[in-house]
């Protein structure tokens, strides 16, 4: 991962077999080439957001905000990491005709991976009466709003100061407790978030 990070660096499979002391020909095995090895990346970088479990005998109001909010944390840290800001990068930075294929593999295991993962617990919490909403994608981008903020775009353009675990958590805690007002199963927000 420190190709990704190191703006002097080029990310090629010969400079990465050469960083991990293996052989290109391993990589080119293991991976098929560097799309390959990139959507590895993107994929890892995914996983360290923490799928929900969802109760089985549904969620009370506590419960869906404890998940939602575990969800955001993981979400923020992950995407606040010096790797993902790295891909993220990487894939504007090469958005053009060749840099197709990585801004395909970061938005499809990245965003809409996250809305993939999501949405069951969104669902089940819309089953448990607890949130109203007629439109997933509706609700999954206010819920996106509300976690990632500006906080991508910031560190995107350079921003370099770290989110602490302390600021994370707060953030993630306010993004749940905002996205269930929102949503309140009221009959109010019941097409989207409920104006005030």
């Amino acid at each position: 991962m420190s190709l990704l990070v190191d703006p002097k660096a080029q990310l090629t499979m010969s400079a990465v077999a050469d960083r991990a002391s293996c052989s290109k020909e391993t990589l080119y095995k293991w991976f098929g080439g560097r799309d390959g090895l990139l959507t590895a990346t993107v994929q890892w970088q995914a996983a360290k957001v923490r799928a929900v479990a969802i109760p089985t005998e549904g969620f009370d109001r506590e419960s869906f905000r404890a998940s939602l909010e575990g969800f955001a944390q993981d979400w923020l840290a992950t995407l606040t990491g010096s790797t993902s800001v790295a891909l993220n990068r990487l894939a504007i930075g090469g958005a053009g005709e060749a840099g197709k294929a990585l801004g395909h593999i970061v938005l499809e295991n990245g965003p809409l991976a996250m809305r993939r993962r999501l949405a069951p617990v969104l669902l089940a919490g819309r089953a448990a009466g607890l949130i109203a909403y007629d439109a997933e994608e509706e609700a999954f981008g206010t819920f996106f709003g509300l976690v990632v903020r500006d906080v991508q775009i910031r560190l995107l353009l350079g921003d370099s100061a770290p989110m602490p675990p302390s600021q994370i958590a707060k953030a993630a805690a306010s993004a749940a407790t905002r996205f269930l007002q929102l949503y309140r199963p009221d009959g109010s927000a019941s097409s989207g978030p409920h104006q005030t």
